[in-house]
């Protein structure tokens, strides 16, 4: 009886995750399904892209406009968010709240680079003549690339969201599944980015 007691207010307390039969964390699954869905999602968006991207018209193609050196390096960088990324879960797994901050702030940064170095790109495809309007491959390229890229804004906001409620001494570690499951977003929108970039810059 006295355990019954003690574990009771445990078993329903604020702080415990609610699990699923599958003895996972309800958020945890949530997220996994919400991911799931972004995978067919993005595979529709890719398979569009390589069924328009030789149809060109009159407007230029792939080979006119792509800059593979400068979208090597961008890749690489959103590629390192990742690192940033772990760390981060790491600092406030331990505890440290002043490192999840810089770690979280590091990874900010990192994908503006990123977006920065897209819409560097895309100013210069419409330089050159690519538009969404110009042709079916133009279209196919803007829906795929512009879609991830708002993925990334989408995730730079929840990092923010993370770093000022830390700020504010609102994310104790108890808390640190927040910031995993933040992670977890981020990293797939890494890996949809390696996708989209072997599949668009690399394939012949």
């Amino acid at each position: 009886m006295h355990d019954a007691a003690v574990t009771e207010p445990a078993a329903h307390g604020g702080h415990e995750p609610h699990v699923t039969y599958t003895g996972l964390d309800n958020v945890k699954m949530a997220m996994w399904a919400f991911l799931g869905s972004e995978c067919l999602f993005f595979g529709a968006l890719i398979s569009a892209h390589l069924l328009y991207r030789n149809r060109t018209g009159t407007g230029p193609t792939r080979h006119d406009v792509y800059d593979l050196e400068f979208t090597a390096v961008s890749s690489f960088v959103l590629l390192m968010s990742s690192l940033t990324m772990v760390l981060a879960l790491s600092s406030i797994q331990r505890g440290n709240q002043a490192r999840l901050r810089v770690w979280l702030m590091a990874t900010v940064l990192l994908g503006a680079t990123f977006l920065g170095g897209q819409f560097y790109e895309f100013t210069h495809f419409v330089h050159e003549g690519l538009t969404i309007q110009s042709s079916p491959f133009g279209s196919s390229f803007f829906v795929l690339t512009g879609f991830h890229g708002t993925h990334v804004a989408i995730g730079i906001l929840m990092l923010l969201t993370m770093y000022t409620l830390s700020k504010l001494g609102r994310l104790p570690t108890r808390d640190a599944g927040k910031v995993e499951m933040v992670g977890l977003y981020w990293h797939f929108v890494d890996i949809v980015w390696i996708i989209i970039f072997t599949v668009v810059y690399l394939f012949p």
